[in-house]
């Protein structure tokens, strides 16, 4: 089944200020309860991320990316399948790695583990590429995506991504931080990346694994 423009502009702009909002109100105030009520970090971890961030997340687009299943880029199979047009992308992980592993080392002047690495931060990492690529990448830019506006689509997607990191760093205090040291452009180039791939691909499995390796060895070493 198939809908019309303005039944898909409609769907997004609620969609769009409905997780916003929601999103937002889950920082300023369930994650900080959840943090004071729950002692043990991984278990925190796993409500968190495992319950609150799917609940938000994950359930909603791909509940909105079955329905408009018609519309989209990718077919909700075609984004979870593996496809031969996979196979080049794979090399981004070898240059991620020498990447963030040789600035951990000029920064740090060598290479360690850092002690607060541990069973929650694996949590992290395994929820939150599968969460923020579902909804970037496998709802937003699926529905929005066309080869006459692919520049502006990806471009949108990615300042839409990186905005549902404000809440997060305004709680944090490193809002202004974040742009001052020019930490935003990194998830602006994610963004571009994953979104890039996602469209070369149609399949969300080489962004969703690349976003939690890039997670995983930012969590690790920096």
């Amino acid at each position: 089944m198939t809908h019309s423009k303005k039944q898909k502009a409609i769907t997004l702009m609620v969609y769009f200020l409905l997780f916003y909002a929601v999103w937002a109100v889950y920082h300023v105030w369930i994650a900080p309860f959840l943090t004071a009520q729950i002692s043990s970090n991984w278990l925190c971890s796993l409500v968190a991320n495992g319950i609150f961030k799917n609940l938000i997340w994950t359930l909603p687009a791909a509940i909105l990316l079955c329905r408009f299943s018609g519309d989209v880029y990718a077919t909700p199979k075609e984004c979870f399948s593996w496809n031969r047009n996979q196979l080049p992308w794979l090399l981004v992980f070898p240059f991620f790695a020498v990447y963030l592993l040789f600035g951990a080392y000029r920064l740090h002047g060598g290479l360690q583990i850092l002690p607060d690495f541990g069973l929650s931060s694996v949590i992290v990492v395994l929820f939150v590429g599968l969460t923020e690529e579902l909804v970037f990448r496998g709802w937003l830019l699926n529905l929005t995506y066309s080869e006459s506006h692919k520049e502006i689509a990806i471009g949108i997607n990615a300042v839409l991504f990186l905005m549902i990191h404000f809440p997060k760093w305004m709680m944090d205090g490193t809002f202004f931080s974040n742009f001052a040291h020019l930490g935003f452009i990194s998830i602006l180039l994610l963004s571009i990346l994953f979104s890039v791939i996602f469209v070369k691909t149609k399949s969300l499995l080489l962004p969703i694994g690349l976003h939690m390796f890039w997670d995983f060895l930012m969590m690790m070493v920096y």
